[in-house]
């Protein structure tokens, strides 16, 4: 494995493990980021946020929800996401000034309300508007930081399609960003079907020496591997497949280093990690709020109990701190062996996971 697991740079950022924690809208807030670095993620990205809530809000819990960066948080980016070039520069700057480590802009995102208001995976259809954001940003920010972009492999099947995406990719490395993410699906996939490692392939040769992030479809830390061995990307982010199972980046790096796939959590380290994430969501939201927040998180972690679906259900009735409690000494009072994530089960879209 270790011939091609290897370090990444971002620009000057050094990078000691190449499978890190996705973006996820809901998800990827500080306590998430906190734990996934705890357990070997390589890198971390925050929420994607609009140009104009960084511009608007500057303190409040919303503030600490979407700016907070900490000393174990880093390497960390912030995810930008926006209709408007103007706008983006100064939010990017912001961004950068509360702590993130880089900027990585969202030209992947395939919400329709989203692409309706030209935002996220709209750009794609726009290729020279698109490098026009990516050159206004990398000339805003100092050489020291870098930019990267997120896009998804195109709007569609079309030649046209195709045409814009490789505009955009072909011409953002020039532009000087520091590395692109691909999603293997396309826009109009949304979140069905499979992710095509074989275009992760072809982009990845393309783009030679430049630092192609693959994305999709990861599940397993297996799955983190195989998609780098396959395709010859440099990394990859991993988004649903890390929800409640932020072990997935210690698994990943065991079999990296040639060692057996460790075993799934126990109940007891489950119970820890589960605590401390649960503690962190305090220390940002306040009691009241940590709980609605962390229960989507919780019945995720419930996949790696050996009875999942009581537990979930048990995350889902808590409607006060000590129902949390409750919840810990009843189901996770004997260390028993966990489980692994059902594999297909996983699978689930993202507008799911988001209604949890």
């Amino acid at each position: 494995m270790r011939g091609f697991i290897r370090p990444l740079a971002f620009g000057s950022l050094a990078i000691d493990f190449p499978v890190a924690l996705a973006a996820l809208s809901g998800y990827s807030d500080w306590p998430t980021r906190v734990i996934a670095r705890r357990h070997g993620a390589g890198y971390t990205t925050g929420e994607v946020v609009l140009d104009q809530f960084v511009l608007n809000v500057s303190k409040g819990r919303k503030a600490a929800r979407f700016f907070r960066v900490t000393d174990e948080d880093h390497p960390t980016a912030a995810q930008l996401m926006g209709s408007d070039g103007e706008a983006l520069v100064p939010a990017a700057l912001k961004l950068v000034e509360a702590g993130f480590d880089w900027i990585d802009v969202n030209f992947a995102c395939p919400v329709r309300k989203v692409l309706s208001k030209r935002r996220g995976g709209y750009w794609l259809s726009q290729p020279g508007q698109a490098l026009d954001v990516l050159a206004r940003l990398r000339d805003a920010l100092k050489p020291e930081i870098p930019l990267s972009v997120k896009v998804r492999r195109a709007s569609d099947d079309s030649e046209q399609a195709r045409d814009h995406f490789f505009a955009i990719f072909d011409g953002a490395f020039r532009l000087g960003v520091a590395a692109i993410t691909v999603h293997g699906r396309t826009l109009r996939q949304r979140y069905e079907g499979r992710s095509s490692r074989e275009f992760l392939r072809q982009v990845k040769h393309r783009a030679g020496a430049a630092v192609v992030i693959g994305s999709g479809d990861l599940f397993s830390a297996r799955d983190c591997l195989d998609m780098i061995g396959q395709t010859g990307v440099d990394g990859v982010t991993v988004a649903r497949g890390a929800i409640g199972n932020p072990w997935i980046f210690q698994q990943a790096k065991a079999l990296s280093a040639g060692e057996p796939l460790p075993p799934p959590p126990s109940l007891f380290e489950q119970r820890a990690v589960i605590a401390e994430h649960f503690r962190l969501a305090e220390e940002v939201y306040g009691p009241a709020r940590s709980r609605g927040i962390m229960r989507k998180s919780a019945i995720r972690y419930a996949r790696l109990h050996p009875m999942a679906r009581e537990v979930r259900a048990a995350f889902v009735a808590t409607r006060s701190g000590s129902d949390w409690m409750q919840v810990l000494d009843r189901w996770y009072a004997e260390d028993l062996p966990g489980r692994y994530p059902a594999g297909e089960g996983m699978r689930e879209s993202a507008e799911e996971v988001s209604k949890i």
